[in-house]
């Protein structure tokens, strides 16, 4: 499996990594099973939260006799010292370690919880005296949607990694600004929730009655290579339940880890027809194959916009009117000529979605 550098922390782990989220759902014996198969197909990277029910239990039970197979990761909700350090104290004892490879900052998604972090007797001081003290290897950060605060912590020089969540929809608006800054500045970037938080995938019944049984999922295959495909990334992080979900995102990337042109188109089709399935929040694939406008309009930006507008918590919705007061074409100079439908593998009614968005920012 292609492995890759981890940013600055100078470790280099497998492009697939084992997200632990699900964990607590599943029986400790399949965990351990899980576990302990990645660890065999040379899955190293490891990442759980101190706030993941009892999954850093299950990891230190499964993986205390192969602790140096591994990079392992967790995380922190606390955002002073004395909350770090109570919350380092129980993760290193649940899972039966002496150091934690990257202790990160968990989901420092605003303005305020940002400023907490980074101020005096903050986790960040705290995670930093971890570190001299050798209980914590390398410092890392995860964030939802808070694009202005994803920049200041990759300008701070404060941390290692960064925690996104990126997929081909990019809900969280990650790819035209943070993605190039992390790497940049030679951040790590691990991805979270690479399927949507599990929307991105097809129904447990034959799509169209092409999947034959025991099939690999081409949206799963398709969007963690199209995830891997990005230069910024370094670790793309599944939530994984069982050994059977290990072997087959493995079998996924040994083939290989991006795509073509031609699978892209191949992973759009295969999008477009989930819209019946799955409620996931956004119709607009971001493929871009509606451009170019005959009148310049960003189409795939226009909607991003939209959707930040209406989806992101109140305290970021200013993200899309911030993104769309920056777009050169407004969707106001749309003309209804519909080439742009004629190219849409959704096919969305791009020009009624466009009024929208007008009435929604002009």
């Amino acid at each position: 499996m292609e492995r890759r550098k981890l940013g600055k922390t100078g470790l280099e782990v497998a492009a697939l990594g084992f997200g632990a989220i699900k964990l607590p759902h599943v029986e400790a014996a399949e965990a351990t099973r899980a576990l302990n198969r990645a660890l065999d197909l040379g899955v190293d990277f490891v990442d759980t939260a101190r706030n993941y029910g009892d999954s850093e239990r299950k990891i230190g039970s499964a993986l205390k006799h192969r602790r140096s197979d591994y990079v392992l990761a967790t995380k922190t909700v606390a955002r002073d010292a004395a909350g770090l350090r109570a919350d380092l104290e129980t993760s290193l004892r649940e899972l039966q370690t002496d150091h934690v490879d990257l202790y990160q900052l968990h989901s420092v998604s605003d303005a305020d919880v940002w400023q907490r972090v980074m101020a005096p007797r903050g986790a960040v001081e705290e995670a930093r005296k971890a570190q001299r003290q050798g209980l914590v290897r390398h410092v890392g950060i995860t964030m939802h949607r808070a694009v202005r605060e994803m920049e200041l912590a990759i300008r701070s020089g404060e941390f290692e990694t960064i925690m996104v969540c990126y997929n081909p929809l990019d809900g969280e608006g990650v790819e035209p600004r943070v993605l190039p800054l992390a790497r940049e500045h030679g951040m790590g970037v691990i991805v979270m929730k690479p399927l949507g938080g599990g929307t991105l995938r097809l129904p447990p019944a034959p799509l169209g009655g092409t999947r034959r049984a025991g099939e690999r999922d081409p949206v799963v295959a398709g969007c963690l290579r199209y995830i891997l495909s990005h230069p910024a990334v370094s670790v793309v992080i599944p939530g994984i339940e069982t050994a059977g979900q290990v072997e087959e995102n493995v079998a996924t990337i040994e083939e290989s880890a991006t795509l073509s042109e031609a699978e892209r188109r191949e992973l759009v089709t295969a999008m477009s027809g989930l819209r019946a399935h799955h409620r996931y929040g956004q119709t607009c694939l971001r493929c871009g194959y509606c451009l170019p406008c005959p009148q310049g309009i960003e189409i795939p930006q226009a909607f991003r916009a939209l959707h930040a507008a209406r989806q992101y918590p109140d305290e970021l919705k200013y993200l899309g009117r911030e993104l769309y007061e920056s777009l050169a074409v407004k969707a106001s100079v749309c003309v209804e000529c519909e080439e742009c439908v004629a190219k849409c593998p959704a096919g969305l009614p791009i020009p009624q979605l466009m009024k929208e968005v007008v009435a929604k920012f002009e």
